[in-house]
């Protein structure tokens, strides 16, 4: 996420669950480098469930009738609204951008597409299995959410898991995937214990989906607890942040620019939901 609480900033650069908006070095929850662009801002998308494509069923009963918030780091129109995402939000432990940019590969494939695109193939997987999910924005051209909306969502719903979707923007010589869990910071203390064991399940599921190897560059074991990030800070509810690779590392950017692979990678959250559920 570093272009990815829940953020990040433009491709080559560094910040980047559900919820919201982290990336590159790891700063990148939304909570990256701001926008530079000008223009009018547009209305903040709603937590509406978006329309899904129609990837492969995976099986199971585990988060049948569960509720399940998706937040796909970052949004398309972000870029072009400054005004909005630079705005400071609370973030439980200080103030942070209302949302951020989000990273992009060397090729121009970016992190809100890439998290946009996972996130809607995880949605149908899920719904399939009878889960009740919500994302966090409903396409992938409005602005924002803030990561604090993003989080207040899953708040609201009183998810049983939140899982954010971003992609990193760190150094190219790293690679591999790593998931963030909170740190304790006030309100979010009696959910820290639970999302450390939805981390180890959603690893293990990514894992087990993808092949792609843990991170050479941040967390042990793919696992990184963090608390400046929003979208962790503020969740009362079990929420992680996925990484799912290094846009800037020239063999993940390829993966993650995979059609395949980013179905390969929504099944395999899937498992790790349903293994954390069950």
């Amino acid at each position: 996420m570093r272009i990815h609480g829940f953020l990040p900033a433009v491709a080559g650069t560094g910040l980047c669950l559900v919820m919201l908006a982290a990336c590159g070095d790891g700063s990148d929850d939304g909570e990256s480098p701001p926008a530079t662009t000008g223009g009018a801002p547009t209305s903040t998308p709603t937590s509406t469930p978006a329309s899904t494509p129609a990837p492969t069923a995976t099986g199971g009963s585990a988060v049948k009738g569960k509720v399940i918030v998706i937040d796909p780091g970052h949004n398309g129109g972000n870029a072009d609204h400054p005004e909005v995402i630079n705005k400071r939000v609370f973030v439980g432990n200080g103030y942070k951008p209302c949302n951020t940019v989000g990273t992009s590969t060397r090729d121009g494939y970016s992190e809100h597409a890439f998290a946009w695109d996972v996130g809607r193939r995880l949605a149908g997987v899920l719904r399939r299995q009878g889960a009740k999910v919500t994302l966090t924005r409903e396409n992938d051209t409005g602005v924002g959410p803030c990561i604090t909306q993003r989080a207040a969502i899953g708040n609201r719903a009183r998810a049983a898991a939140v899982v954010s979707i971003h992609a990193d923007g760190a150094p190219t010589s790293g690679h591999g995937f790593h998931v963030i869990e909170p740190a304790p910071v006030g309100r979010n203390a009696s959910i820290v214990e639970p999302s450390h064991r939805l981390g180890i399940e959603i690893r293990d599921g990514y894992r087990s989906g993808t092949g792609m190897p843990y991170s050479t560059y941040r967390g042990e074991n793919a696992l990184d607890r963090r608390d400046d990030l929003g979208g962790l800070n503020m969740s009362t509810v079990p929420a992680v942040f996925v990484e799912c690779g290094n846009m800037q590392n020239p063999g993940d950017a390829a993966k993650l620019s995979s059609a395949s692979f980013r179905q390969r990678a929504a099944e395999g959250l899937a498992t790790g939901l349903g293994s954390y559920l069950r």
